[in-house]
């Protein structure tokens, strides 16, 4: 039986005063994948955020335990070396610092974490060649600096490639598929489903159905105004496609 990898209960969290999630109930076992979908405005990268631990956003209520521990105590350099991973939607630009040097203090970090040896210089490029075939990364990004003068596509060919890298238990990929053309979401998304296990979950939050034609969900969730107020199988991100969100709003308001 699949063991639950994260549970979150009764999270609400605020920024500057202003509530925005309300009451959030959610958990995920191992080889799960879930699609929290909702209007603009719904707290969906708040979600992902106040998970990764991002400080900007005060939790004034709930928990979150992950593999057993209270995440909400841990910094976010914590989370990440406990096994979460966030695909974050607008990638960060690090200039001066090249994708490898990158990688190699990460993944010398988590395996330092969990009492493993560091790779020697030809084990690590070894991985890395492995993980840029897996994820179909040009050779060319990893010697460049993290997601300087990237195109979109780029950026989030380069966050897959971390996961890969990285191997999280948990990932949340927060609008990955934003600015995307199919080519690009294509690749990222046979990333992920290459990437995906019985040992780890996904989150994938979404604004449009289209990512779900790649990465099926074994659930889905609908999100608005801080709530998950509905939830189903793949067949309701297809609802919600060919409704709209108008029907949530006037269910909800």
């Amino acid at each position: 039986m699949a063991k639950t990898l994260i549970s979150i209960k009764n999270l609400k969290a605020s920024i500057e005063g202003k509530k925005i999630l309300k009451g959030i109930n959610l958990e995920i076992k191992e080889g799960e994948v879930h699609a929290i979908m909702g209007p603009n405005g719904s707290g969906k990268s708040t979600l992902a955020s106040v998970l990764a631990g991002r400080e900007i956003y005060e939790v004034t209520n709930g928990s979150v335990t992950f593999q057993g521990k209270d995440m909400l105590s841990m910094s976010p350099e914590e989370r990440s070396r406990e096994g979460m991973f966030l695909a974050f939607q607008y990638p960060v630009e690090i200039p001066g610092v090249s994708i490898t040097n990158f990688m190699k203090a990460a993944v010398e970090q988590h395996r330092e974490h969990k009492g493993l040896e560091q790779l020697t210089p030809s084990e690590f490029l070894k991985m890395m060649q492995e993980k840029k075939d897996l994820v179909e990364i040009e050779a060319k990004l990893a010697n460049r600096a993290v997601n300087t003068g990237f195109s979109g596509g780029e950026k989030k060919k380069n966050e897959v490639f971390q996961m890969a890298m990285l191997e999280p238990k948990f990932a949340v990929l927060d609008e990955t598929d934003s600015g995307l053309d199919i080519d690009a979401l294509r690749i990222v998304a046979n990333g992920v489903n290459k990437l995906k296990n019985k040992e780890n979950a996904f989150l994938v939050i979404t604004h449009y159905q289209r990512l779900l034609d790649y990465i099926v969900p074994d659930v889905v969730h609908v999100l608005y105004n801080g709530k998950i107020v509905k939830t189903g199988g793949k067949e309701l991100a297809l609802e919600l496609e060919e409704k709209g969100y108008d029907w949530i709003k006037k269910e909800n308001d």
